[in-house]
């Protein structure tokens, strides 16, 4: 997390970095378009002049002369300070005239001297034109007015030649000292690899090299104890450290007579957001500089917007303008790829331009640039493969990973330290139990790691402020920078509350609660209950470092229609959300149509997309048997190819997936024979038994009390004659078991409204409006048996 130490400018430094960015701006714009900025600066000056009621003319002249001199600045940023040396110079010689009465010819000696000093000092490289202007007329001038003033019979031609002799002298040494200055240089840069490489000696001085200032010695030893001072990324710091070992094996080898290539390459850098690839970047561009193999330290960061163009060949130039700006550091391209987005299913020839072009500067350039591509590992492997260049020009990979309860924690403190704050005693342990949550839910790298604590941090002191000035008083210097437990709570819910899946963790005890509420289905209520039971006890083992049998996490639930199965699979997912084994308790609906494609290949990725979707919660596929269908001459190629799919997937995820198949018995006891990876895989099955007649009466009377009916007692007997009589001729399973309770009561509360809108209504009691009669229920029965 720590960033470049390169020290930000400051002054005059800032000043000049500042005017560098409005020159690049000016040189950006087209010709046409900065001639019409001119136009319009003109027009809205004399505008002006009407409008105030100055001199139109003198406004147009002194406008002119601004805008000549803007555009001067801009081009020729020396000449421009040049001539205000001039300028200046020839105003203190009008006002010394005017004020001593100095009638000779001297004056205009020296104001002819000015431009001939001026265009000696701008012939004059490697020192700056201004500043010699300026130590050449100076002491001129004061040479030419002492010898008039003290010798006052002295011919006017003998102070002439004396100043123009001293402004020669004085243009004689700064030429000296600019082949000094050359010679510096020439000989720094000679020797700078080898100082850079070894991190000892004294470093080169620095030459004064015009507009921008050498970047500044460091060693190998201060780039890769920048890399060990960052937080966390072990595995990352260990392979950037074996890239400087290669790194210096070369430069030894070359030092004892081996002719070997400069060992320069490109990088891709690939792991979930927020876990430090941009410092990673900077400190390579270091390591690369240290070692003489970049010309300096920087690096120059960049997406897609900064690579393509609007149209169909500004791409390349585009491309190329970026590049170069880059040539002699590191670019590094973040979310590289999204330079092929094939999201509407066309080619995309704009990025697609892109990444031709920078294949081609990646090797054409490989001795003066290191490209990073950088983003999510998934991505970056399809866009990797998206082009065979792409693979082979960036071999080296580097991983991080998400990170840790701890670090985050280091983290937080660490960026409360660079703000000037602290937290309280008890707010640190309580804000580790939540990023172990986060942890433990998979939502760290949906929150965006160390980008999250960054935004806790500022959100937890905006809290803390909010509530010191809330209090009243004058408050101390230790409530100004001491963030309570209260502060990180609140900043903590605010952000949390942003991301979909991030709700408060069910409680299992809820879960169960909800599933004993359920109507029937003990065999399977208690089979549900010794799962969270064996759930439970596996998670207190590994919690106190014991062996644990690893716990089957995919199910069969084997029934017939209407059994609750969907209703089991929601509260399973809230015991697995609760046990911190899931990141949330969502569950996933599908289908065979919403695995299998139009085409073979396109049904895996039809797969993994619905897979992709269900992580971190449950994936319920209901009428699994219908992934094998043995209707088709030859196989069901489509259906395996999803069920090869779901297999290897159920084995990749086991860690953060639950996948229930669900079915009839008999149809889901042959699917699963169809495959033996199904049943190694699925080998927990729940049997869910059809509902008995009471069990369906209950169902029915607590559909009506959710919804604030209530069936009287004609009906309830009624409802219960029902029931029986379907459970005893075998038909409840046909009918939909809880589905058919279901409909029975919201057709019986449907007639009971038709019943009291004919009646017109008015006279309706409260009762009348909630209470299903046994004419409602037997109407409804009709109904839906067709009479």
């Amino acid at each position: 997390m720590r960033e470049s130490s390169r020290a930000q400018p400051a002054g005059r430094a800032a000043a000049r970095d500042l005017f560098e960015r409005v020159r690049l701006g000016y040189f950006r714009l087209s010709p046409p378009l900065r001639r019409l900025i001119y136009i319009a600066v003109l027009v809205g000056a004399v505008g002006l002049a009407f409008g105030l009621g100055w001199s139109v003319l003198n406004t147009l002249f002194v406008t002119l002369t601004l805008l000549g001199f803007a555009a001067l600045t801009l081009s020729f940023p020396r000449a421009a300070a040049t001539l205000l040396v001039v300028l200046a110079w020839l105003s203190v010689l009008m006002i010394f005239q005017g004020a001593s009465g100095w009638n000779s010819p001297v004056p205009t000696a020296l104001v002819i001297l000015a431009p001939l000093v001026a265009g000696a000092a701008h012939l004059i490289r490697w020192v700056t034109p201004w500043v010699s202007t300026a130590m050449a007329l100076v002491p001129a001038g004061l040479v030419a007015v002492l010898l008039g003033a003290v010798i006052p019979g002295l011919a006017p031609v003998t102070a002439i030649w004396a100043a123009y002799a001293v402004a020669a002298g004085v243009l004689v040494q700064r030429f000296l000292q600019a082949r000094r200055a050359r010679a510096a240089l020439t000989a720094g840069e000679r020797s700078q690899a080898g100082l850079r490489a070894r991190g000892g000696g004294t470093p080169a001085p620095a030459a004064v090299t015009g507009e921008r200032e050498a970047p500044p010695p460091i060693s190998v030893e201060e780039a890769l104890g920048e890399l060990d001072a960052m937080i966390g990324l072990a595995p990352v710091k260990e392979q950037v450290r074996s890239i400087a070992a290669s790194i210096e094996a070369a430069r030894l080898r070359r030092e004892a007579g081996y002719s070997t290539e400069p060992p320069m390459r490109h990088f891709v850098f690939v792991g979930p957001p927020g876990t430090g690839k941009t410092s990673v970047a900077r400190t390579v561009a270091k390591i690369f500089y240290a070692f003489g193999l970049l010309e300096t330290p920087y690096v120059v960061e960049a997406q897609r917007a900064d690579l393509v163009g609007e149209f169909l060949g500004a791409t390349a130039i585009k491309t190329n303008e970026l590049v170069d700006r880059a040539l002699g550091g590191v670019l590094f391209i973040d979310e590289a790829y999204s330079l092929i987005n094939s999201g509407d299913g066309q080619p995309d020839r704009f990025g697609a331009e892109a990444v031709q072009t920078l294949l081609k500067r990646a090797e054409d350039d490989r001795d003066r640039l290191v490209v990073i591509l950088a983003g999510y590992e998934k991505e970056m492997a399809t866009f990797l493969s998206s082009n065979p260049g792409l693979s082979s020009r960036f071999a080296s990979r580097v991983r991080f990973p998400s990170y840790a309860p701890d670090e985050l924690l280091q983290i937080t403190e660490l960026l409360q330290r660079r703000r000037g704050d602290r937290m309280s005693p008890e707010a640190a342990p309580a804000l580790l139990a939540r990023f172990e949550d986060i942890h433990r839910r998979l939502m760290v790298d949906d929150l965006g790691n160390a980008r999250f604590v960054r935004s806790l941090v500022e959100a937890a002191a905006q809290a803390r402020d909010v509530r010191v000035v809330g209090a009243g008083g004058a408050p101390s210097t230790e409530e100004l920078v001491t963030t309570v437990l209260e502060d990180v709570v609140k900043a903590f819910d605010e952000l949390t509350a942003r991301y979909r899946g991030y709700q408060a963790a069910p409680s299992l005890e809820e879960a169960l609660a909800d599933l004993d509420r359920m109507a029937g289905l003990e065999p399977v209520k208690r089979q549900v209950h010794a799962i969270a039971a064996q759930l439970r006890v596996a998670k207190m083992r590994q919690e106190r470092g014991l062996p644990t049998p690893p716990q089957m996490r995919h199910f069969v639930f084997a029934g017939p229609p209407g059994t609750g199965k969907t209703t089991v699979a929601r509260i399973l997912g809230r015991i697995f959300a609760a046990l911190g084994l899931l990141s949330q308790p969502d569950v996933v609906e599908a289908q065979r149509a919403d695995l299998v494609g139009q085409h073979l290949g396109a049904t895996a990725i039809k797969t993994n997309e619905l897979v992709d979707r269900a992580l971190g919660g449950v994936l319920f596929v209901d009428e699994a048997y219908g992934l094998v269908n043995s209707g088709y001459s030859g196989g069901d190629a489509f259906g395996t190819e999803a069920v090869q799919t779901l297999l290897k997937r159920a084995e990749d995820d086991r860690d953060r997936l639950v996948i229930i198949l669900a079915g009839y018995e008999r149809e889901m006891n042959t699917f699963l024979s169809s495959n033996p990876g199904l049943g190694s895989r699925f080998s927990q099955r729940v049997r869910f038994p059809s509902y008995s007649a009471e069990e369906l009466t209950e169902i029915a009377v607590l559909l009506a009390d959710s919804s604030g009916d209530r069936f009287d007692d004609a009906a309830r007997r009624d409802l219960a004659e029902v029931f029986a009589w379907v459970c005893d001729e075998g038909l409840i399973d046909g009918l939909g078991n809880g589905r058919f309770a279901r409909s029975l009561f919201e057709r019986a509360a449907m007639r009971r409204d038709v019943r009291l809108a004919a009646l017109g209504g008015t006279t309706a009691t409260a009762a009348d409006l909630t209470t299903i009669t046994s004419v409602d229920l037997r109407a409804a029965v009709d109904e839906l048996s067709g009479k």
